[in-house]
């Protein structure tokens, strides 16, 4: 195989987007806009109900239906415990590794999110959907320490999943540093911090960095911090909800 087919094969594959459990692989089927690749069943399965229709509806639009073993199948969900014998592979183009988004000059500074440790479902959910209503750039989602794109985080997101530009990552740290090394602002969000959010702008590219639901951005982020935010408190409220500060930062001015 050739460097180039390589290399698109690769990239394919990086925006595919794997979903499981019955529902939200039914609800995908029935979305017109949405490209299912594969479609991923237990061979275990009774195919009645629900499972009866994803099968009519995958035969329908003349998706790949493979079946599985349980342990099989539960390696391609990476959650044997809530798959309930279901996965499907999306084509998602906004979905995408951040090396990817680095290696496409931009025409305009980019805004970022980046997420440290939300662990929250619905959290990411909100999230999610604030990011996509907002025309920020895209979510930095890390693979490890954030809740995983399950079928809560699905539903909280109210289906702007599949729509929002998510650009993935292994490590937080990692991905941080080689947007840096573009000239990108890492902005972490702290109550001891004297310069506020509204009062913030940036000069160029930025990403901001929220953190972890009840401890907050982990050390190792807040060492690759250019600039710390506060949102001032009143009334003696200590903090806001995660994904309420997620809101304020996507549509920051």
């Amino acid at each position: 195989m050739s460097d180039r087919n390589y290399q698109h094969r690769k990239r394919f594959f990086d925006n595919l987007l794997t979903i499981y459990g019955r529902k939200p692989v039914l609800e995908a089927l029935r979305s017109p806009e949405l490209t299912i690749y594969r479609l991923h069943l237990a061979d275990s399965n009774r195919q009645e109900g629900t499972l009866k229709d994803i099968i009519q509806l995958a035969q329908r639009r003349d998706v790949e239906v493979i079946y599985h073993s349980r342990k099989e199948l539960a390696r391609i969900s990476r959650n044997g415990k809530q798959d309930q014998g279901v996965a499907a592979d999306l084509q998602c183009h906004n979905y995408r590794h951040y090396r990817e988004f680095l290696q496409q000059p931009s025409q305009h500074p980019f805004r970022l999110i980046a997420l440290d440790g939300i662990t929250n479902p619905q959290n990411l959910g909100m999230i999610i959907r604030s990011v996509c209503a907002s025309g920020c750039d895209g979510l930095l989602l890390p693979q490890k320490g954030c809740a995983s794109l399950s079928p809560l985080v699905i539903k909280a997101s109210v289906g702007t999943l599949f729509q929002c530009p998510i650009l993935r990552c292994e490590q937080l740290t990692e991905a941080l540093g080689e947007f840096q090394q573009q000239g990108a602002e890492v902005c972490t969000l702290s109550s001891h911090s004297d310069q506020s959010l509204q009062q913030f702008q940036p000069q160029g590219s930025v990403i901001y960095v929220l953190g972890n639901e009840t401890d907050g951005v982990s050390n190792a982020v807040m060492e690759r911090s250019d600039t710390q935010l506060c949102i001032p408190m009143h009334n003696g409220v200590e903090s806001l909800n995660v994904a309420v500060t997620a809101a304020l930062v996507a549509f920051k001015p």
